[in-house]
């Protein structure tokens, strides 16, 4: 990569050492970071930087961007319960992405959904708790706890998937068409935790950003780079 590089996040210019967030030298199995810092446990909102590390440093790939956040504040991702509205602070993978719109070019897994997707979290179905489904089905007899995704029409129309509290057993799709895992996820927690585009209002639990920076990252995000985001609060 080119000390300047344009990515339609800005221009990447090197961070000098006293600029570069301490945390970032922490880091060793990522080369791509997503960086979401907040004031105070209470926030609602924070600040979002991106930065890649090249062969000697870290560079930041654009300057801050305000940040949505859930409207519970924050919690430690460990202690985070379903319902509270809460951000979860920790490090997470971004494991895939979908959208309303087209692909943009990310070289995450991206689905375009449509009326048949929709993300489950019913804590009485532990087999299709925090699981991505494209089913034709009205999920009625799920209540609240399902997100029909096309009908979030500005906030998905381009998202990236973190690694919170996802089922670590193997998904396979039933007759049915629904798609469940043999080995659940802790249906305390809650699920759904996405980056996704703001439309200017609290979310619940996950962190909004303006639809043009939310599509550069996805075009830059790389999963050879093993990209991670951070949630922080501010000390």
């Amino acid at each position: 990569m080119s000390a300047v590089v344009a990515l339609g996040l800005g221009l990447i210019t090197p961070v000098s050492s006293h600029a570069t967030p301490a945390l970032l030298n922490e880091i060793t199995g990522s080369k791509q970071v997503v960086l979401v810092t907040a004031k105070s446990w209470d926030s609602t909102t924070g600040t979002v930087q991106v930065f890649e590390k090249n062969e000697r440093s870290w560079t930041s790939t654009q300057g801050s961007v305000k940040a949505i956040l859930g409207y519970g504040g924050l919690v430690p991702g460990e202690k985070r319960k379903q319902g509270t509205g809460a951000t979860p602070t920790g490090t997470y993978a971004f494991t895939s992405a979908f959208g309303i719109k087209s692909d943009p070019g990310t070289k995450l897994t991206y689905t375009k959904v449509d009326n048949n997707d929709a993300w489950t979290y019913n804590p009485r179905v532990p087999s299709t708790y925090n699981v991505f489904q494209t089913a034709n089905k009205t999920w009625s007899n799920y209540g609240g706890y399902v997100e029909r995704l096309s009908t979030y029409r500005k906030q998905y129309n381009y998202v990236a998937v973190l690694d919170f509290n996802l089922p670590t057993g193997k998904i396979t799709t039933g007759a049915d068409g629904i798609n469940r895992t043999d080995q659940s996820a802790n249906t305390s927690r809650g699920g759904g935790i996405f980056l996704h585009v703001s439309n200017g209002t609290k979310t619940a639990g996950c962190i909004a950003i303006p639809q043009k920076t939310m599509k550069a990252i996805l075009e830059w995000l790389d999963p050879k780079k093993n990209p991670v985001i951070v949630i922080q609060v501010k000390n």
